[in-house]
């Protein structure tokens, strides 16, 4: 008998960059099948989405799925995201779609198809690095590099997938899917969180159910400096939209959920030595980690140097240069100096 061979589902989402990833793959002669997962209830995008990508697929003679999973992201992503912010952090979604949609449910999905890979259209690559074997790596185009929003995918998941647009160039996709006779059905970019309209979240979050209310504002040292809106509506290192007076401008520090108060002060109190994240997620054992490493802890940053500790299931962070206050809510990733992704978690708080 001859060797299994792969079915690969590659997940699309109606846009240019997963489209590509399909048409790549079926040019290199891949056993495919095209899987849609629709994550939000009935919209009048949905139909001609469906009908759009149906029609690519016939015209490349890759079987196509469209799946509703609707329910599924209500539980995993946007139920999430309102009690985060009701618990004064700042969460990030599609990090978290990734690990429990995308590479999740809709594998699973995929996988009862008869899949046993997937594909998607994500800049980055898997690569084999010594000594850490086969490891999640920044793509070629470091402007639309996507491997810190994989970071809490399991590598277990990331070792069965693939990414057909590593070597890509975002700004050469659409005269290649002019090339290949493909149009796209969503043409624009999609906006910041998909189920936000207008990334008006303030008014997403209102219309989900009661928000915390107002508060004292204080400085670190307890002095009253005026009174916050609720703690959702700020985020770490925020000047704009404070609504207070004082000597000097005042940036958002952090927040005493329990006190309900918003803890602020000048820029020169914003740096923190570093930071411990949860729920973390190791490509590999720490303690084959170089003493020096790269971290990320926002997606449109530079990786900086530091030092991380793993202890008790947690990340400590340790700076090696001065840098704000992370977010908490928001991802951290740790990259070697070539770029390969060693760890993902959650931040919860700066350290003194």
């Amino acid at each position: 008998m001859g060797a299994h061979r792969v079915t690969m589902a590659v997940a699309v989402s109606g846009g240019m960059d997963s489209l590509l990833a399909l048409a790549l793959l079926r040019e290199q002669g891949h056993d495919l099948l095209a899987v849609h997962g629709h994550f939000l209830p009935d919209g009048p995008d949905r139909a001609r989405v469906v009908e759009g990508l149906a029609a690519s697929c016939a015209a490349l003679d890759v079987p196509f799925h469209a799946l509703d999973l609707h329910r599924e992201f209500e539980a995993r992503v946007i139920v999430p995201f309102v009690n985060g912010y009701r618990a004064g952090l700042t969460p990030n979604p599609c990090a978290l779609c990734n690990p429990h949609m995308k590479f999740g449910v809709l594998f699973d999905a995929a996988r009862e198809l008869g899949a046993d890979a997937i594909a998607t259209g994500h800049y980055v690559r898997m690569e084999e690095r010594a000594p850490f074997g086969r490891l999640l790596v920044r793509g070629d185009d470091k402007g639309k590099d996507q491997s810190y929003f994989l970071a809490l995918v399991p590598l277990e998941i990331l070792r069965v997938s693939h990414f057909p647009l590593a070597g890509v160039r975002k700004r050469k996709v659409p005269a290649i899917l002019k090339r290949h006779g493909l149009t796209p059905p969503l043409s624009g970019e999609s906006q910041e969180i998909c189920f936000v309209l207008d990334d008006d979240y303030h008014a997403f979050l209102q219309a989900r159910g009661a928000m915390p209310g107002p508060g004292p504002m204080t400085l670190a040292d307890g002095t009253a400096v005026g009174e916050h809106g609720g703690l959702w509506r700020y985020t770490q290192g925020q000047r704009r939209g404070l609504k207070v007076a004082w000597r000097e401008p005042l940036y958002v520090l952090g927040k005493d959920v329990a006190a309900n108060t918003l803890i602020v002060g000048p820029k020169r109190e914003l740096d923190a030595p570093g930071c411990v994240a949860g729920e973390v997620n190791l490509m590999s054992d720490p303690e084959s980690w170089p003493d020096e490493v790269l971290v990320q802890t926002r997606y449109r940053q530079r990786a900086r140097p530091c030092r991380v500790e793993h202890a008790e299931g947690k990340l400590v962070i340790h700076f090696l240069e001065p840098q704000g206050r992370p977010t908490p809510g928001q991802v951290v990733a740790v990259y070697t100096a070539d770029g390969a992704v060693l760890a993902g978690g959650i931040i919860e708080a700066s350290l003194d």
